[in-house]
């Protein structure tokens, strides 16, 4: 686990090395434990390391003997034991017992086409001078993140955007990145809210060389047909592979545990790795002082049946504290708060250990998001496809491009003319056809919700505490097999996970995997009317929000009052407008260089008793 970075010249210029060290030291949270440059004519490509597996023998850059081919790596390659023995049986052992080392040598041999070999989350970045190019490289679903940035014949990269403005990059607003950032209440890939700054999408490689750029899909879960089993078939299978993933991602050389909510996927998950450690697991929990709000007791409940050494925090109001630093380590505005008690979740257990494993992907794979059920019994699921998937984007939008336009100032909204937020959606839609409707909306969270916000929400809240985190539902033989599965098998009869809760069932038992599904969020709504009422205003009412030109200042009173009144829930409106504000403060009025508070951006508030 680390980050990378680094930038290519088409022209072969030096990368200057105040540039590779403005890089180096943005990322520097992202891994503590060492740092690494190979430089060439024209190239550099750069890690800072958190250190977990081979502490002592994987320093990067890995560099061949011929030192034409360098490598660093973001992220762990699981199976890395069975792949450097199948090297050793080919004549190439490895030098060490770094999963590095292990891309190094199979790309020596194979080239980019490689990644199709590891299973694992990784953003890699190599350098190959018989070629005189860069490769960067996606994992399958985008676990690992990777931002790209070119201009004038150079081009930047980073597993932050703000390694990329470090070096110097522009920080200007993309007016269309942000009309589909108030939709999807994230900003789906591949774009970023910094004009001129794309995500490299998961699942893909990218080629820097003189003669130009060239991105190439190297894997698609798309590609998956549906197939025809019975249903015991299925629950022995995905019992077995869930089973063997927990088993693959408790390789580490460094003490490590778990994120348990006491839901279906993170209690799976502990218990098989309880299953393989005879040690009692170390497993960690946040709960809120709000009943309807708090997981914690289910948590406990399945810490007492799998015996762990845990570990729980119940917080309130002061969470918000971390918002503006939240935002930074995020790079950009995500409506989602849960992602504030993540990052005190992920401080807490850095404490004890350095790696944990999470139950992240298992809605997205086997249809756990209660929408798909709701969506399911409109009409529009009827409907032929056009229609049904724009109803689908309507109504799980946070503002409609009804509301858009009213929201919308005349300049704003100049300047998002023509721009329809359901064109991500309908691209995606369009690769899978040949699925059913379940299956076509997990495909559309596994392709967009997944690495434009809820792996960003691990990757980026671990990372700011020094600390790894694996989710094993993500292993791509378990998430190849869920999409072979026919969507009926997970949502059944209105029953999210259907099949998924009979596998799991025998392990963690009836009570946890059939209890009722609480969303990992933050009683934030109820905040806004007392305690947090006067951020609102502080935030959203102030002349110098107000006079970005974006939004109508009576359209953003008018939500408040709406939420205030009771007249209407606007929770989801308000935190998003309120995370772009902030964002706005962090990086385009003034480059931060270290996670802000609230003051630090000129945000006077008091929380009311």
């Amino acid at each position: 686990m680390c980050g990378i970075f680094g930038s290519f010249d088409q022209h072969g210029a030096a990368i200057p090395d105040r540039e590779l060290a403005a890089m180096a030291a943005a990322l520097r949270h992202r891994g503590p434990d060492d740092h690494g440059v190979f430089q060439a004519p024209g190239v550099a490509i750069g890690n800072q390391r958190l250190s977990i597996i081979d502490l002592a023998g994987g320093h990067q850059p890995f560099v061949s003997a011929d030192g034409r081919i360098a490598v660093v790596q973001n992220g762990e390659i699981y199976n890395y034991r069975e792949l450097a023995a199948e090297l050793a049986t080919l004549g190439t052992p490895c030098r060490t017992t770094c999963d590095t080392e292990v891309i190094l040598r199979w790309y020596e041999r194979e080239g980019i086409a490689c990644l199709r070999r590891f299973n694992g989350m990784f953003a890699i970045a190599v350098w190959d001078a018989r070629e005189r190019a860069v490769y960067l490289g996606r994992d399958r679903l985008g676990v690992k993140p990777l931002f790209v940035h070119g201009r004038g014949g150079r081009w930047w990269f980073a597993s932050e955007i703000k390694g990329i403005l470090a070096a110097g990059a522009p920080r200007a607003l993309d007016a269309v990145a942000l009309h589909h950032l108030l939709s999807f209440n994230y900003v789906p890939p591949p774009w970023t809210l910094f004009s001129g700054i794309s995500h490299l999408m998961p699942g893909h490689w990218m080629r820097l060389h003189a003669d130009g750029v060239r991105t190439v899909r190297w894997w698609d879960l798309a590609d998956q047909a549906p197939v025809e089993r019975p249903e015991s078939a299925w629950i022995e299978e995905i019992a077995a592979t869930l089973d063997d993933a927990v088993r693959l991602r408790m390789r580490a050389d460094v003490p490590f545990g778990a994120f348990l909510s006491g839901g279906v996927d993170s209690s799976s998950v502990v218990g098989s790795m309880r299953r393989h450690q005879a040690e009692p697991v170390h497993t960690f929990a946040i709960g809120f002082h709000e009943e309807r709000f708090d997981e914690s007791p289910f948590a406990a409940e399945a810490a007492q049946r799998f015996a762990t050494i845990h570990a729980c925090r119940k917080l309130g109001p002061e969470l918000i504290d971390d918002w503006p630093a939240a935002v930074w380590h995020c790079d950009q505005p995500h409506g989602d708060v849960s992602f504030l008690p993540m990052l005190a979740l992920s401080r807490m257990a850095r404490d004890q250990v350095k790696m944990v494993l999470t139950g992240d992907g298992g809605d997205e794979l086997f249809a756990g998001y209660e929408k798909y059920a709701q969506w399911s019994q409109r009409r529009a699921a009827q409907a032929d496809d056009d229609t049904a998937w724009r109803d689908y984007h309507a109504c799980t939008s946070v503002f409609t491009e009804t509301a858009k336009q009213a929201l919308y100032t005349t300049a704003q909204a100049a300047a998002t003319r023509g721009a329809d937020a359901y064109d991500p959606a309908a691209a995606v839609f369009a690769r899978s056809r040949h699925l059913d409707r379940t299956s076509q909306l997990c495909y559309l969270d596994c392709m967009l919700l997944l690495p434009g916000n809820n792996l960003v929400k691990p990757d980026r809240t671990t990372m700011a505490a020094a600390l790894e985190a694996r989710d094993p539902f993500l292993d791509p033989r378990l998430v190849e097999l869920a999409f072979r599965m026919p969507g009926r098998l997970k949502l059944h009869q209105g029953e999210t996970k259907h099949l998924l809760k009979r596998a799991v069932a025998p392990l963690i038992g009836h009570g946890l995997a059939y209890r009722a599904k609480t969303m990992f969020t933050v009683p934030i709504g109820e905040w806004f009317k007392d305690r947090l009422r006067t951020l609102l205003t502080a935030v959203l009412c102030d002349p110098r929000s107000e006079a970005r030109g974006l939004f109508r200042p009576a359209a953003v009173r008018a939500l408040i009052d709406d939420h205030l009144s009771g007249s209407a829930n606007r929770t989801r409106e308000l935190r998003l407008l309120i995370a772009i504000e902030l964002w706005q403060r962090t990086f385009i009025d003034a480059l931060h260089l270290r996670p802000p508070s609230f003051a630090d951006l000129d945000v006077a508030w008091e929380k009311t008793p």
